[in-house]
């Protein structure tokens, strides 16, 4: 059997496009003569849909779309992800489903079994869980079909749940499984999701195919990395991360004993994938807002360098405007570094000394503040000032502010509410300074683009003389 993988980048409610892109990749399996095509989950809608689910036209505008694919009748079976009314008046309203079309109409729906309710998942707030478990026959093959986290509990160990769903298929005798998958990334989920992949093939026996969502949707990336396993672990085909990709495979022949196309695990660095999912995740935030422009205040320091390069590998170089908003208490280097970095980047840049503001703002205070010490009252009202220069060339000329914040200031409450913590996303939130470190070294890999004094220099905010983080912080290791 022909299977065709398409790991594709959709956009939540985005229904035009995403269906356009399914027809589009139905088309190209036709062409070469695929027995079958598989997409990701909840991909008619874009995952995760989250409360959009409760709205009756979003659910219609599901099944028009299903319509839509069925009724341009394609050679090729189709397995596609939506959601789907539950029959029945108790339980919730939904199913989480994988649909199979073929011959202009939906055959058969397979309903997810195991709805993770952790982390960043609230499944169980809208779908009702599957209880029936048959397979898919088509031409002259069994196939167990699931959804996502139905692979995720091998021999029911998983002590989140009480059922194996393909414990209970592999009963029917399935010839292989397929699982159609919106899995979130993070540094360690792909080996973690290889395991699982390894664990259900050495378990049942069967080959594995498994396609994952690819792209970002707000503060969720999907890395794809989707997956053909054969029994004895081997992998048959692994399409790449970060990357929409429609590949076509022949079961069959892939299956037979020495066959020539298994492939070896592809060797990814943790540093490597998290540069290639933040560039995804700013390229995707725009790209599905309708934004075009970010704005970042750049201050010689190693955060807003990280930042600055990602965005400019995201956006182009021509779509990136930074701020150097200087003042009496920025270092020697905290221009001339960002300035180079700018050089290097070939990005524009404005300098705006902010030294006026704050000393308007100290006169202003004085009468008030009388002859109390200088404190973190005035460090907030310089990073205050920055933000409303900030802000006003994004109103000013349509730019989003991008937010460079890393986890350990998050975590610890280093930062000014109004001054840095404003943005619209916040890059590296989920970095801690040690991993933007590490970052910047992996920027820095093949040549100098953050200039070495940025890397050297000891982490400060520069908000009063010779300041240091360590000051009021530990080292950040």
């Amino acid at each position: 059997m022909k299977i065709a993988l398409a790991q594709l980048n959709f956009h939540v409610g985005n229904f035009d496009a995403n269906t356009a892109k399914i027809l589009e990749a139905c088309a190209w399996a036709d062409k070469l003569g695929a027995d079958l095509i598989v997409f990701s989950e909840l991909c008619i809608c874009g995952y995760p849909a989250r409360d959009f689910l409760d709205y009756p036209h979003f659910i219609q505008a599901c099944s028009d779309s299903l319509k839509k694919i069925a009724d341009a009748n394609f050679q090729a079976g189709i397995i596609v992800g939506a959601p789907v009314k539950n029959p029945s008046l108790e339980g919730k309203d939904l199913f989480n489903a994988a649909v199979f079309i073929h011959q202009g109409r939906m055959q058969q729906i397979f309903c997810k079994t195991l709805l993770p309710t952790y982390d960043v998942f609230d499944e169980y707030r809208y779908f009702e869980p599957n209880r029936n478990f048959n397979l898919l026959h088509f031409k002259g093959k069994k196939i167990a079909v699931t959804v996502c986290e139905d692979i995720w509990n091998v021999g029911n160990e998983n002590p989140l749940y009480t059922i194996a769903p393909m414990d209970e298929l592999i009963t029917s005798k399935p010839d292989f499984a397929i699982n159609i998958s919106a899995s979130p990334f993070s540094y360690i989920q792909h080996r973690e999701r290889l395991k699982i992949l390894k664990a259900n093939v050495s378990r049942y026996k069967i080959p594995l195919i498994y396609v994952n969502q690819v792209g970002a949707q707000t503060e969720l990336i999907f890395d794809g990395g989707s997956t053909v396993m054969l029994p004895g672990e081997k992998i048959a085909v692994q399409l790449p991360f970060f990357e929409e990709k429609l590949q076509l495979f022949d079961l069959e022949e892939a299956s037979q004993p020495g066959s020539e196309k298994i492939v070896a695990e592809v060797p990814l660095s943790e540093i490597a994938l998290i540069h290639k999912a933040l560039v995804c995740g700013i390229k995707d935030y725009f790209a599905k807002l309708g934004f075009k422009k970010a704005i970042i205040g750049l201050s010689g320091g190693v955060d807003s360098a990280v930042v600055a390069v990602l965005a400019a590998e995201a956006l182009g170089n021509e779509n990136l405007l930074c701020l150097l908003m200087p003042s009496e208490f920025s270092s020697e280097h905290s221009v001339t570094d960002a300035r180079q970095l700018c050089h290097n980047l070939n990005i524009s840049y404005e300098i705006i000394s902010i030294q006026p503001v704050f000393e308007t703002l100290k006169q202003l205070t004085r009468p008030y503040f009388k002859n109390l010490p200088f404190d973190v009252t005035e460090e907030n009202m310089q990073s205050r000032a920055r933000a409303i220069l900030l802000m006003a060339f994004c109103n000013k000329f349509g730019y989003i502010l991008l937010n460079t914040t890393n986890k350990s200031e998050a975590a610890v409450g280093y930062g000014t509410l109004y001054g840095d913590m404003c943005g619209g996303l916040c890059v590296i939130g989920d970095l801690y300074k040690t991993r933007v470190y590490e970052l910047a070294s992996y920027i820095n890999r093949e040549q100098q683009i953050i200039p070495g004094n940025i890397l050297l220099k000891p982490p400060s905010a520069e908000l009063r003389p010779n300041q240091k983080d360590t000051d009021s912080l530990p080292e950040y290791s």
